[in-house]
């Protein structure tokens, strides 16, 4: 990662992308009003976190078309910041997950209007971002409205009414295949919202009634408007928000929770993938990201009732899904290849994550074999005891003895969210922990098995082909075809299977999410193993998501089955079930869980959470069968 402000050494010729990176970092505080702002450029996808900002980092040899698309993402963010009060935002947003990200979509929408209808090279720079976006997702090759994201579509028309502009070229065809029935639906509506533009709280009122008008519901966040009622004590107090206020301007600076959440939350679609595309020019053949791909699936956050799973959810055609070993997936050189370049990106973590490693496998060592009994007759002399025989002659000698501590024989599962929305430090982080923690955890005795889970294919596949084969029948269930990843068998010792965590920095990996049955088969591989304790950590960075499923199912029917299998496993199962959410709040999910802003906290939460169970004192978890921890819908 190289930052803006970085100084060099006397006699150090300046890299030629130097200068527009100041200007650009420059121009992102002024539109901001953030001179403070932290601005860095990576090979990574642009995101905000509490005082930072990261944008994709510049070609060296820059076209006119390249500059302009980093420039957008900047004016992007900054208008975010500065005309986007996340404390309204937040009382807005919907729980339903369909209708969360339309809202998002239209949302940013708004607040790039307003700069591109101040400022006419913010309009230029924001247009060559969203059509670079839609290029590179192919989304001018779409035909069928069913694999047109209505988001994007309602976005481009929304953007269209605020500010005059037509859609980018790459995104025509989108639009125009949701256009005739949006107009038809809410075309006067659409016309409405331009009164309101830079009013954020009329405007959304406005956006929840489009939404209603699309059979998307009108349900807000109740989390949220509960967080209002509260004190603000209970903002800083949630796991994953940052700094609630920032100190260079009011509402429009704040950079909370929303702000400190990964793009996948904060950003539109568009603004994600055209900064994965804009950067891929500096890659090396390892690098993440996936040109030909469609682009990533948003994920949605939403707080909303723990509803039962019910007897409706199915597969489509489960004869498509696939359990794969990682050295399956491609040859032994390139699996070589992948892990060199997992070493080199995180070298620097590796010390880290090493040192919280090694302090783990100290506690746990104690807990093996520093053990004492006392008041012994035969033994080691205890010097604790020297005084009482000092003091009264006649009181015998006290001797000790170690024993072995109860240490029940304990098997972990690493589960990791391959998604697409996980691709740059997040992917690389969790693949140098999972890979650390593995190695220490086997020192101790304790068996480790790493799994992924991912989708063949993004917006449907084999599923989706059969699915409109057979004539688009109704409620067809899931409609993708899953790849569950076994990167380490809790079998295979560390030294053979390490080089398949490579595997996750390959191109075209990471596509969609299907939580709750990726959930559901670890646990069942889990419950097949002899040992006494067993121990699950989901690692994810948000809520399930696969547009082919959700855009002909209800908009939460994946993350209903998320929520039925976590309550299985919570309220009837002996598997002991932990969450780390990197930028998503898990908690609303899991009853043991942590949520982390950044990925490379990652370390640090999954040495901490399996050092607290290793140290817990009862013999055995007993599944909680009292009253749950409330869920807010």
């Amino acid at each position: 990662m190289t930052t803006s402000n970085s100084k060099l050494r006397p006699g150090t010729k300046e890299a030629p992308t130097e200068p527009f990176k100041r200007s650009v970092t420059g121009c992102l505080r002024a539109i901001a009003r953030a001179p403070e702002l932290e601005v860095s450029f990576a090979a990574e996808r642009p995101g905000l976190a509490p005082g930072k900002a990261r944008l994709p980092e510049p070609a060296r040899k820059m076209t006119k078309r390249d500059a302009a698309v980093v420039r957008g993402h900047a004016d992007s963010i900054a208008l975010k910041l500065a005309c986007h009060d996340p404390k309204i935002h937040r009382k807005l947003i919907p729980g339903n997950p369909q209708a969360r990200g339309v809202f998002e979509a239209v949302e940013q929408a708004r607040v790039e209007a307003i700069g591109a209808k101040r400022m006419a090279g913010v309009a230029k720079n924001l247009t060559a971002m969203l059509d670079d976006h839609f290029h590179r997702g192919k989304y001018d090759e779409i035909t069928d409205r069913a694999d047109a994201p209505l988001s994007d579509a309602l976005a481009m028309m929304v953007r269209e009414r605020l500010t005059g502009l037509a859609p980018p070229n790459a995104a025509r065809k989108v639009v125009d295949l949701w256009r005739p029935f949006l107009e038809e639906r809410i075309g006067s509506q659409l016309d409405e919202l331009g009164r309101f533009t830079e009013d954020q709280a009329k405007f959304g009122d406005l956006v929840h009634d489009l939404l209603s008008a699309l059979d998307l519901g009108d349900e807000r966040n109740a989390d949220s408007e509960e967080d209002e009622d509260n004190d603000d004590n209970r903002d800083g107090d949630n796991d994953q928000s940052g700094a609630e206020g920032s100190p260079e301007s009011d509402a429009a600076q704040e950079m909370s929770a929303d702000q400190a959440q990964t793009t996948s939350d904060e950003m539109s679609e568009s603004a994600m993938e055209a900064a994965q595309a804009s950067a891929s020019d500096t890659l090396d053949d390892g690098e993440l990201g996936d040109d030909e791909t469609p682009g990533e699936a948003t994920r949605p956050n939403r707080g909303g009732a723990n509803e039962p799973r019910g007897p409706e959810y199915h597969a489509f055609a489960p004869k498509f899904d696939e359990i794969i070993a990682a050295e399956d997936l491609c040859d032994h050189d390139e699996l070589e290849r992948l892990r060199s370049y997992l070493d080199k990106q995180l070298a620097h973590l590796q010390g880290i994550v090493a040192r919280l490693a090694n302090r783990l496998q100290r506690r746990l060592m104690a807990q093996q074999n520093r053990a004492w009994e006392f008041d012994l007759e035969e033994g080691i002399l205890d010097p604790a005891r020297l005084s009482r025989v000092v003091i009264d002659p006649y009181q015998p000698l006290s001797f000790m003895r170690e024993k072995e501590a109860t240490f029940r024989d304990t098997v972990v599962t690493l589960l990791l969210d391959n998604s697409g929305s996980m691709r740059g430090r997040p992917i690389t982080v969790a693949a140098t922990c999972a890979d650390i923690l593995a190695r220490t955890l086997e020192r101790c005795g304790v068996k480790v098995e790493i799994l992924g889970f991912t989708t063949r294919a993004w917006k449907g596949g084999q599923s989706r082909e059969a699915w409109l084969a057979a004539g688009k029948p109704a409620n067809p269930g899931r409609l993708n075809d899953l790849r569950h990843i076994i990167y380490k068998a809790a079998d295979a010792p560390w030294r053979r299977a390490r080089k398949n965590l490579g595997l996750m920095m390959r191109e075209g990996l990471l596509k969609e999410n299907i939580d709750g049955e990726a959930l559901d088969w670890a646990h069942k591989r889990l419950l097949g193993r002899p040992e006494q304790r067993k121990i699950l950590m989901m690692i994810s960075d948000g809520a399930p998501v696969d547009d082919s499923t959700l855009s002909v199912n209800p908009g939460n029917y994946l993350e209903r089955h998320l929520r039925h299998i976590i309550e299985e496993i919570e309220t009837r199962s002996p598997v002991e079930l932990i969450a780390i959410g990197i930028g998503h709040d898990v908690t609303r999910y899991y009853r043991r869980a942590v949520t982390i802003v950044d990925a490379e906290e990652l370390g640090g939460a999954i040495t901490e959470k399996l050092a607290e169970l290793f140290t817990e004192t009862h013999a055995a978890p007993q599944p909680a069968r009292g009253p749950k921890r409330k869920l807010h819908s």
